[in-house]
């Protein structure tokens, strides 16, 4: 059984007297281990697709199952249950809290787990030297550049152990060699922990690291590369 199993997922937006396709029947199929991009011009339905497997959002037609669970009959608060146990999140904002240091930035999803303040802080440290970011554990977010925030972000997304990593235009704010070394980071964790990556992205980069490129069209996936 596939990881990720999406079928004729359709979800249409009312713009005036126009209607939009941001999905039009799209059908996904990943595997564990699987590092996946979605490619597309700017309203392509690439991030539409992301939120619609975060259970971000919900289709207006058609079938979504990951894990095995029917994620589509979760109530709202059975959706924030599941993606807290299943899925990790990295943002093109880092969408980091400033007030917090990096430590406790990675250990605030494991509080939400439950998990005792020593154990989720020396947890999160072990991450943090796992991303490249060992002796800056106590910084806040502004005083670090944007790939080492960027590299908090996927620690945090990571630290759970989630089945699936989601991440939205991840390079979009970085330059050119901190991009590619994000997304080195983010191939070798995949090969190394066998955690499935979905990433949606323009970036050249990011696509040449794509074991399985989709091409997003006007809301379809319209072409599948293989690597």
């Amino acid at each position: 059984m596939a990881l990720i199993e999406a079928a004729g997922l359709h979800k249409h937006y009312s713009s005036g007297e126009t209607e939009v396709k941001a999905l039009d029947g799209v059908e996904l199929s990943l595997e564990k281990g699987d590092f996946s991009v979605l490619s597309g011009r700017s309203g392509s339905g690439k991030t539409t697709l992301l939120n619609m497997v975060g259970t971000l959002d919900s289709p207006d037609a058609g079938k979504l199952s990951i894990a095995g669970e029917d994620v589509l009959a979760l109530s709202r608060g059975e959706r924030a249950a599941f993606r807290l146990a299943h899925i990790g999140f990295v943002f093109q904002a880092y969408n980091l809290i400033r007030v917090l240091s990096a430590r406790e930035n990675v250990a605030y999803v494991l509080q939400l787990q439950g998990i005792p303040a020593k154990e989720r802080l020396g947890i999160a440290d072990q991450w943090l030297e796992k991303v490249g970011l060992k002796g800056l554990e106590r910084r806040r977010p502004d005083q670090l550049s944007g790939g080492q925030q960027q590299r908090i972000a996927v620690a945090r997304a990571l630290v759970t152990h989630p089945d699936i990593v989601l991440a939205d235009e991840p390079t979009a704010n970085l330059d050119s060699h901190t991009g590619e070394a994000l997304i080195d980071l983010m191939r070798s964790l995949n090969e190394e922990l066998g955690m499935t990556f979905l990433i949606a992205s323009h970036d050249p980069v990011v696509m040449d690291a794509a074991h399985q490129l989709y091409t997003m069209q006007d809301g379809k996936i319209v072409r599948l590369d293989l690597r």
